[in-house]
């Protein structure tokens, strides 16, 4: 079974226009609203995949019937925590030119009780058999080191841990060893604490050093270059896929969510690799944060080209 944890949910507000204009008026071309956050996102594409899981985390007693609803609908198992205050509103600028400006609101206050109580409830579904992705931003009044101590406690109870996230919530907990991570270029610069020029040769360095620190396994998401994955002790480099772009909010939600529907299916390496970018190649073709079509899915996966690198 796998557990998402979203633990700053939000109602995903993605708009489009031809070209964003500062300190003057835009008229919106197409508006599309739904329920969005990293985890929200990653249990939505493992829906369309035909794939289950949990959707867990906090919700705002405010604001959260969207959510709810959006989940149910797709036949989502909700149970989150739910807390006092409003769930936010992220607003997502879509420029024709494939330019993203998002503008995410801070999101409510948590307090202690509630997050031992998140962390119970987690605790109660890990086992050998449960994969978990603690995925996006944390709210107020929840430590940084929450996801370093998640980590730590439902690796104790032999499951599976991902891990997507970016400053110093990747840098609390990247060194508890995450059975997974996703973090991409400008991350890994952060994570290292270098300022280099992008290149292919960087990008397999920071393969090395993560290699290095222990993980056994990630993908570093490239945007329409591709990614490169570690599974199973080899280093994969994929190109990106040539497909429409529609919006990048959430391709790389989807692309852990198909990597982790592949694991839970017990599907073969390469098998991971391939539906991992081709579900990530078909978020960008969809507006907002909208999953793709399962059949655009296995499309995409025909197409999908693996080499191996020697590291």
């Amino acid at each position: 079974m796998i557990i998402t944890v979203t633990m700053n949910p939000a109602i995903d507000k993605t708009v489009q226009v031809k070209q964003l204009q500062t300190g003057a008026l835009n008229r919106l071309e197409q508006v599309e609203q739904d329920a969005g956050g990293k985890g929200i996102n990653v249990s939505k594409t493992i829906a369309s995949l035909g794939g289950e899981s949990i959707a867990c985390g906090f919700l705002g007693l405010e604001g959260s019937e969207q959510i709810v609803s959006t989940l149910q609908k797709a036949d989502i198992l909700c149970d989150f925590v739910m807390v006092d205050g409003r769930t936010r509103t992220n607003l997502k600028v879509m420029e024709e030119d494939g330019t993203l400006t998002e503008l995410n609101e801070p999101g409510m206050y948590v307090s202690k009780e509630a997050v031992e109580q998140l962390k119970s409830k987690l605790i109660s579904y890990a086992n050998e058999h449960s994969i978990f992705v603690l995925s996006g931003s944390i709210p107020k009044g929840v430590e940084t080191t929450m996801y370093g101590e998640l980590i730590t406690l439902l690796q104790e109870k032999k499951a599976k841990v991902f891990l997507d996230a970016d400053g110093i919530l990747l840098q609390e907990a990247i060194g508890r060893k995450p059975d997974f991570v996703k973090p991409n270029e400008k991350e890994l610069q952060q994570l290292f604490g270098e300022n280099k020029e992008a290149s292919e040769a960087l990008l397999i360095h920071y393969a090395v050093k993560l290699i290095d620190m222990g993980i056994p396994m990630f993908s570093i998401s490239r945007g329409a270059d591709g990614a490169l994955f570690y599974i199973e002790g080899k280093l994969y480099q994929c190109p990106g896929l040539k497909v429409e772009l529609k919006s990048s909010v959430g391709a790389g939600d989807a692309m852990v969510a198909a990597f982790a529907y592949a694991l839970d299916q017990n599907l073969s390496t390469l098998d991971c690799v391939k539906l991992a970018m081709a579900t990530s190649a078909g978020a960008v073709s969809t507006i907002g944060t909208k999953p793709p079509a399962k059949e655009l899915v296995m499309k995409l996966k025909e197409q999908v080209e693996i080499l191996q690198i020697e590291v």
